[in-house]
């Protein structure tokens, strides 16, 4: 009888690596993208103030006062126009990568357990927050501004924008593209966790320190359950939420 063994099926050698940009790549691209949406998103919204009617007879200091008493609906508007662009930066830069853009932003679905334990833990944190919020009389951030949002259709465009399209394209660009160079480099999950909440809550410049600090600390809860769950969907109706309960409640809107 024979020793001599019959081979099995033929097993690939190696597949090469997939590829994920590194530290200093991902910056230069988000730098990118943020500069896309941020741009896209202020002229989207001059543009849109300035077709809503003839502003040409007005001074500069009308056509300010202007500007903030419609606020709220053209910063909505910005917001939805810039959603597009901003995916697009990223898209390139992740097919040039030769990876899938769902597979690479982790846009995974989160289990019921995992969505019920991250909302939970984020009212937890939001209302702590509040607390000390409270204590040290820190002012909220949403000004008078953005109760002007022209009747019903205003109101709808920038509860969309603010609470669905900036959510989904902040979420996308930081802890989807960022968290997965960053936490895949020298920072490491740890590293990328602060490193993508601090730069988010520094983006909202037009907070004060401990509105940011606020919202480091929102970044921070969002970034660990995206390393978690593997899911940017979760991260993304986390912060939804988090919009929807500042914007909602505030009225009345006129």
């Amino acid at each position: 009888m024979s020793n001599v063994k019959k081979a099995g099926p033929r097993v690939p050698v190696s597949s090469s690596p997939l590829r994920t940009w590194d530290f200093f790549e991902t910056t230069l691209v988000a730098l990118i993208a943020y500069g896309v949406l941020t741009e896209t998103g202020w002229y989207a919204a001059i543009f849109a103030f300035k077709a809503y009617g003839s502003f040409e007879a007005y001074s500069p200091a009308e056509l300010r006062a202007a500007w903030l008493r419609l606020h709220g609906t053209w910063q909505g508007a910005g917001s939805i126009v810039a959603v597009l662009p901003t995916i697009a930066v990223l898209w390139v830069a992740i097919r040039m990568a030769g990876r899938g853009f769902v597979e690479y932003l982790a846009l995974n679905w989160p289990t019921p357990r995992e969505t019920a334990v991250a909302f939970g833990v984020m009212s937890i944190v939001m209302v702590g927050e509040s607390l000390l919020g409270y204590l040290v009389g820190a002012k909220s951030g949403v000004t008078h501004s953005h109760l002007a949002v022209l009747g019903p259709s205003g109101l709808m465009i920038m509860l969309i924008g603010s609470c669905i399209a900036a959510p989904v394209a902040e979420e996308f660009l930081v802890r989807g593209f960022m968290f997965r160079g960053w936490s895949q480099s020298f920072p490491g999950a740890t590293g990328a966790i602060v490193l993508t909440s601090a730069a988010w809550a520094m983006n909202h410049t037009q907070y004060d320190w401990f509105l940011q600090l606020k919202i480091f600390g929102e970044g921070v809860v969002l970034a660990y359950f995206r390393w978690r769950t593997a899911s940017t969907w979760l991260t993304i109706m986390i912060h939804s939420a988090i919009n929807t309960f500042v914007f909602l409640p505030i009225g009345s809107y006129v």
